[in-house]
């Protein structure tokens, strides 16, 4: 029998064993169970093999929530081939980017996407092989020579005659963040599952982490339950959380809309009994809480007992909204990145205003203070602010970039360890627990006053009319530069500056409060979905949305 290592497809399959007959996926009508799952991922992993993709080849997934996405994660897993993330908002210029930086080999896509393959697929040396999941758009596959999905899995075996797999297979995540190209973060599936996916007790805390892959059945709950997360797989936070959620042996639902309707989502949650939901900060808050708002007593969440968020800013007023909803729940709001995985979770136990939350301090997460040069880089005493570190199970760095690595993991006081810099300001409290504030690079230095623009959004995120909310710096005679909040608001309400400034006032300092306020229809945001602070200080500085 082939040894079993923490490689994510090894555990998955072990879970099959376990319980095949149970559901897995739902995703609109298309079902399937944990057996035909791994059968279906079996057939495309020999059907990938028969095309030349190996160990090590890289195969792009760029499509919406689909069964698919995960069954082609599973098959490249199975032959120890790297699944690649593409972000179905990419266009042009970043699409070329992320297919040639990544190298990938292979694309399994939506049909949709056929056009916009067809004009970067010359560019990308050894992309070879397309395989489209049927859709609605009647996109003509010829041009860019893709076989129907379904069409690849006839005459392939089920069998799992694979080679042995290993702790370090790579699994590569591909994050916008806020500046610059695309980066592909490499995890050995080891790390990524004791980082990111909670080292198989993410559902059952009381028995530990798995001392070995077989522990993972061990796990699983004798009750079903069903899971919702509601970004799209491409997106980091979801993607991971469909492999907790298939790890764990629950059934994992996808909304399979291609926009965000919160009604629609309720109403799912509600047919499917689901018992966990998980959202991407207040960009998904907001408009669940409108729509539960404009329809009281509609529906039926006797199942609920779960709310997390992860990836985003998640306010303290959207959560105690929750809170009100759902009292018998728990709310959380998970801080992580694609790069440093779950750091901790932060339940509102000790609120900080002005702040995105609190988290204890261990020997794998710690506050660096950097020096000059990486060298020179130390850690943190009680007190003192400098960027929030993660060590132990990290990543291996950016892949095809090794600048960006050598920046991004360092050695700190040259103790043998590496650490990665997450980017995120905190403090370490005196009580050893840390304090996170937001971006550094998107620090603001008013007067020589530090301000970090995620803790003034917080504050304002309180006030009734504001819908969403960036804060940039803009020029200032005297300070250099001033707090200014971009908003857009709630529908039937006003706002003036002076309003603002009144309820951030309750939350946090008086230099913090913002000296400009502008009101636009459309918050600006990356293709990644993150918050485009170049594209709001833009419109700051253009005055056309200047409020007094």
């Amino acid at each position: 029998m082939t040894a079993k290592h923490f490689n994510i497809c090894d555990m998955i399959e072990m879970v099959v064993d376990a319980i095949p007959d149970r559901e897995a996926l739902i995703c609109g009508d298309a079902r399937v169970t944990y057996s035909q799952l791994d059968k279906r991922a079996n057939k495309m992993a020999h059907y990938l093999s028969s095309r030349g993709v190996k160990s090590g080849d890289h195969v792009a997934l760029y499509m919406y929530n689909c069964n698919e996405y995960l069954e082609g994660m599973l098959a490249c897993f199975k032959i120890r081939a790297v699944p690649i993330n593409i972000n179905f908002r990419y266009v042009g210029e970043e699409l070329s980017y992320v297919f040639d930086n990544a190298k990938v080999v292979a694309c399994i896509h939506h049909q949709e996407f056929t056009p916009h393959i067809r004009e970067i697929k010359d560019q990308i040396k050894n992309l070879k092989t397309f395989i489209s999941v049927a859709d609605d758009s009647n996109e003509d596959l010829s041009l860019i020579g893709s076989a129907l999905y379904d069409v690849c899995l006839e005459g392939q075996p089920e069998s799992r005659n694979f080679e042995e797999r290993s702790d370090d297979d790579l699994f590569i995540l591909y994050t916008g963040g806020t500046t610059g190209m695309p980066k592909g973060v490499m995890w050995p599936h080891k790390n990524v599952f004791f980082a990111a996916m909670g080292g198989g007790c993410y559902y059952t805390p009381d028995m530990g982490i798995c001392e070995k892959p077989e522990d993972i059945v061990n796990r699983l709950p004798n009750f079903i339950m069903k899971v919702i997360p509601l970004a799209p797989l491409m997106h980091g936070a979801c993607w991971w959380h469909a492999c907790i959620s298939m790890l764990a042996g629950n059934t994992l639902v996808l909304n399979p809309q291609r926009h965000f309707d919160a009604e629609f989502i309720w109403d799912l949650v509600e047919k499917e009994g689901v018992n966990n939901v998980s959202i991407v900060g207040d960009a998904m808050a907001t408009p669940l809480l409108d729509a539960l708002d404009n329809n009281p007593d509609r529906w039926n969440f006797s199942n609920m007992y779960f709310i997390g968020s992860g990836g985003a800013v998640f306010s303290y007023s959207k959560q105690d909204a929750f809170k009100r909803y759902f009292p018998h729940a728990r709310i959380s709001n998970a801080f992580g990145s694609s790069e440093a995985g779950s750091m901790g979770m932060d339940t509102g136990s000790k609120k900080a205003e002005g702040t995105l939350g609190n988290v204890l301090k261990n020997d794998f997460m710690d506050v660096i203070v950097e020096g000059d040069t990486p060298e020179q880089a130390r850690y943190a005493k009680p007190g003192e602010t400098g960027i929030f570190g993660r060590s132990g199970h990290i990543p291996r760095g950016y892949f095809n970039d090794p600048v960006k690595t050598a920046k991004t993991f360092i050695d700190v006081e040259a103790k043998g360890r590496i650490w990665l810099l997450t980017g995120d300001a905190a403090k370490l409290e005196e009580d050893g627990s840390i304090t996170i504030y937001g971006r550094d690079s998107n620090c603001i230095n008013s007067g020589g006053e530090k301000i970090f623009p995620e803790e003034v959004e917080q504050a304002l995120k309180n006030h009734p009319a504001v819908d969403d909310c960036l804060v940039v710096d803009t020029p200032d005679e005297r300070f250099t530069a001033k707090v200014t909040a971009v908003i857009t608001k709630r529908q039937g309400h006003n706002v003036s500056l002076i309003e603002l400034q009144e309820e951030a006032r309750k939350h946090i300092a008086g230099y913090k409060i913002p000296r400009e306020l502008h009101v636009i229809e459309h918050m600006p945001r990356a293709p990644s979905g993150k918050p485009a602070y170049k594209q709001a200080k833009e419109l700051a500085l253009s005055k056309e949305f200047l409020v007094g």
